[in-house]
């Protein structure tokens, strides 16, 4: 819990807000579209553990991580874990982000945050930026920066059911 906190704190926001990103609040829905070309909204996703990953592709960390994030999605697929990759679009070229997605071989949807709304309604203040929701639809943890293996581990730990 005392990470969360400081996760929470790192965040300048309270877990008394009820924000979307405050562990213990309920996560706000969102609808986008993938870069597959369909649309996706995050109430799709309840009654399966989801981690959401903010990023972009002219931010460093985004890309060390997203291969710790794509095998932590690999080995726990069998606890029906799905990753939704959010990237902040309104700050990217679409040439990059397809050049990116390709590169790291993404195997869970990447969708676009053209307006940057759902950056917004989750209060970001960088990226990257991981929200770990349970199958209920509850933040459990939320790693505002780059988040390590371990982090992973921990937040997967609070949304994957017991083995």
């Amino acid at each position: 819990m005392k990470v969360a906190a400081i996760a929470v704190a790192a965040l300048g926001i309270g877990a008394a807000t009820g924000l979307a990103q405050s562990p213990g609040a309920a996560a706000i829905d969102f609808r986008l579209k993938t870069l597959a070309g369909g649309t996706v909204t995050l109430a799709e996703y309840r009654g399966r553990p989801l981690l959401l990953n903010f990023w972009a592709t002219w931010c460093k960390p985004c890309r060390a991580e997203m291969t710790d994030i794509i095998a932590a999605y690999n080995a726990h697929r069998d606890q029906d874990l799905q990753v939704l990759a959010i990237n902040l679009t309104d700050q990217e070229r679409m040439k990059d982000v397809r050049t990116f997605v390709s590169e790291l071989q993404m195997p869970f949807p990447v969708l676009l945050d053209e307006k940057g709304k759902v950056r917004k309604s989750y209060a970001l203040r960088g990226v990257p930026t991981s929200v770990f929701i349970d199958s209920s639809g509850v933040v459990r943890f939320v790693n505002p920066g780059p988040i390590t293996r371990e982090l992973i581990e921990r937040g997967l730990a609070a949304i994957l059911p017991a083995r």
